[in-house]
């Protein structure tokens, strides 16, 4: 009767230190859920800071192109041509 007494009581301790070990594991996982998304955001306004900068950059670039450089000449033409071509195409909508 003892030995199923001792059984009883270190199946009780086992069980109660999973429970604590579940309780701690269950935490953790929250505590890394959270920081997880903290991160995600994080990650999310930089990467709208690096599309503003792009944009900043690219116009940047087609203003040098417009006061003179000779690096971005090409590129401009190619984006004004692009722009007449496109106001082309809505005055003939405009003339139908």
């Amino acid at each position: 009767m003892s030995d199923l007494s001792q059984i009883v009581d270190s199946l009780e301790n086992r069980i109660s230190k999973l429970l604590h070990r579940s309780d701690l594991l269950r935490k953790s996982n929250m505590e890394l859920q959270q920081e997880l998304t903290a991160l995600k955001q994080q990650k999310q306004e930089i990467m709208e800071d690096i599309n503003g900068w792009k944009q900043k950059y690219e116009t940047l670039k087609t203003a040098n192109a417009m006061l003179g450089s000779d690096q971005y000449k090409r590129e401009t033409k190619l984006k004004i041509n692009a722009l007449v071509r496109e106001l082309d195409h809505c005055i003939a909508q405009m003339s139908e």
